[in-house]
């Protein structure tokens, strides 16, 4: 069988038809399409959207129906991909370079983050339960961590990969606390320090392996522990451990897989997120075993759908701005990112979970906030 009926019939399974008619339909311009996706699996698919050997009206929609019928379950493993799980098992490159993610992904530009995300450039799902936009799916999240870890005034509490500065921005103006953010974003340290030049927090340019000092009241990590590897989830659990008082709370805010894997999707390991990967409930499990009692565990995955499809938005309206400062390489790159991710949401083939935890136990128990 040649690999474009291998392709088509693939397709067919999740009512996709090669130049057909509904916006879900992919359309092929160059038949080396079918080669690439055979011969490279989700990787290829990818690049070759990149490259314009492809294209579709629905994006998003498209990628759901791929997902949804499983189809990535079907295409061949290439040497590529099964190099890539053989060195993440052999190798921890998340725990070598920290800081590449920092320079590959989040020092693309302020100028790009500041017109795709809301207004404090938050780079997480949003908390849509009672939104009806971004801003106020953003503003929602960052009042629901806060009353999760019950932040008090004056309390201190440390952000474990802040950002753009919109959780300790946040919890300085609306709850007085003060505090901590850690970044391997160059670009995000700029920001912080141009934006909040007098606020209660300082924002150091350093990875959480290497960061000591005084104890924490709260902690929280938005975002960032996809970062982290499979590899370096108990040396992260503890180095927080080391970080919490004793009568504290840590909220982690983590996409989450249905399935226990050791690297993430190839074509977004090698074109957004150098070594991200999401953990699974067992790995989240061990991770934990020991350390931290578990309070609550909250899925608000179905949530990152519109968050995801209103950055696009965002990003595809200044796209007439941004054009000289990016090439058209750049946008489709952007947009198979957040589109395919956008679709994948749906297809509820990844998560986000909340976790607030402590480290004996709320006295008398804890009451879970929604």
């Amino acid at each position: 069988m040649s690999n474009e009926c291998t392709v088509r019939k693939l397709l067919a399974k999740a009512g996709i038809t090669v130049n057909g008619s509904e916006e879900h339909d992919i359309q092929v311009s160059d038949t080396s399409f079918y080669d690439r996706v055979v011969s490279h699996g989700s990787l290829g698919l990818g690049e070759a959207y990149v490259d314009g050997l492809w294209d579709v009206k629905a994006l998003d929609k498209c990628v759901f129906r791929m997902l949804r019928a499983n189809l990535k379950d079907e295409i061949y493993l290439d040497f590529a991909t099964v190099f890539g799980y053989l060195r993440a098992r052999v190798t921890n490159m998340a725990s070598w370079r920290p800081f590449a993610v920092g320079e590959h992904h989040y020092d693309a530009g302020n100028d790009l983050y500041e017109r795709m995300l809301d207004s404090r450039m938050t780079y997480s799902c949003g908390y849509w339960k009672d939104a009806k936009n971004l801003e106020e799916a953003q503003e929602a999240k960052l009042d629901l961590i806060c009353r999760k870890i019950a932040l008090g005034k004056d309390e201190c509490v440390l952000d474990i990969g802040c950002g753009w500065g919109s959780f300790l921005s946040f919890a300085a103006a609306k709850y007085d606390a003060w505090g901590t953010g850690l970044t391997v974003s160059k670009e995000q340290k700029a920001h912080i320090e141009k934006d909040f030049p007098n606020a209660p927090f300082e924002v150091l340019l350093e990875p959480y392996q290497t960061f000591s000092g005084k104890m924490f009241d709260k902690i929280v990590s938005v975002g960032m522990f996809e970062h982290v590897g499979y590899k370096n989830y108990r040396a992260y659990m503890s180095k927080v451990h080391s970080l919490l008082r004793d009568d504290g709370l840590f909220l982690l805010h983590t996409m989450g897989g249905n399935k226990t894997v050791v690297q993430g999707d190839p074509w977004m390991q090698k074109h957004i997120f150098p070594h991200g990967m999401v953990p699974s409930v067992p790995q989240m499990g061990a991770a934990l075993d020991g350390l931290f009692v578990v309070e609550d565990w909250h899925n608000i995955g179905h949530y990152y759908d519109p968050t995801l499809m209103a950055w696009f938005e965002n990003f595809d309206r200044a796209w007439p701005d941004l054009k000289d400062q990016y090439d058209d390489r750049f946008y489709r790159t952007w947009k198979y990112y957040l589109l395919a991710c956008a679709g994948a949401s749906r297809a509820r083939h990844f998560q986000v979970w909340q976790l607030v935890l402590s480290k004996k136990g709320m006295p008398g128990g804890y009451v879970c906030v929604r």
